[in-house]
């Protein structure tokens, strides 16, 4: 009872945070205008047929996931042999004959395949998605500031809604909680650059003012002071 109590104050508290944050990035927006404030969250898969940038950057995405896919096939057959290789050297230990041996070894190497697989889908899918989200902001003329803070808000967050999904529904929980996951985390980096560029455009604001001031000329009252010292040395003279 207390666990779920405090996991429910848990989530009260994330929701306050969040909101907290839209609100102030939404503030911050206005602030630096329309120009300077995040530009990313507009991509579409038809943007990959503008034969520019969009194409650039679904380029690089397929690239990439070719990339992950080369290393998750390397790492998925080197699991498989190696559970092979163990399989065999328990067989052989216990007696047992070459084709029995051999179906053991190929049921243990099978399954150390497919596990090996998930494991490795688990890593390389959220590393895609933080890069798709980093082109997705440059693509839209946004800083490189902007595309590293929402692929880290969507790495972090597909790891964390994945694994949280999972401990709950299993791999239903972790294929809805990564995606889910995914956008959450992209926006709240979206959110974190903007409240950073309001806070920016705020400090350069006062130091320009500062300035502004420290500028004007100082005027002294001489005429005032140049009269009183004329009388006292009148009063002087016909004294």
């Amino acid at each position: 009872m207390m666990d779920l109590q405090k996991r429910r104050v848990q989530i009260a508290i994330f929701v306050a945070g969040i909101i907290a944050l839209s609100i102030t990035a939404e503030k911050c927006r206005e602030l630096v205008g329309e120009a300077a404030s995040s530009q990313s969250g507009k991509f579409t898969f038809l943007n990959c047929f503008d034969m520019g940038s969009g194409s650039l950057a679904c380029g690089v995405k397929e690239g990439v996931k070719l990339y992950f896919y080369n290393i998750r096939a390397a790492h998925v057959e080197k699991a498989r042999l190696r559970a092979i290789e163990i399989a065999l050297t328990e067989a052989v230990s216990e007696g047992l004959s070459a084709s029995d041996a051999a179906k053991q070894a190929q049921k243990a190497g099978a399954k150390a395949a497919k596990l090996a697989t998930r494991q490795a889908k688990r890593i390389i899918g959220p590393i895609i998605s933080s890069g798709w989200d980093f082109f997705e902001a440059i693509y839209y003329g946004g800083t490189i500031t902007e595309g590293f803070l929402r692929g880290t808000g969507t790495l972090i967050g597909t790891y964390a809604g994945g694994f949280q999904g999972e401990q709950r529904l299993g791999r239903f929980g972790y294929l809805v909680g990564s995606h889910l996951g995914s956008w959450v985390g992209g926006r709240i980096g979206l959110m974190v650059y903007d409240v950073i560029n309001g806070v920016h455009y705020l400090i350069q604001f006062a130091q320009t003012v500062e300035d502004i001031v420290s500028d004007e000329p100082t005027y002294e009252n001489t005429g005032y002071e140049t009269a009183y010292e004329g009388s006292e040395s009148a009063e002087e003279f016909f004294r």
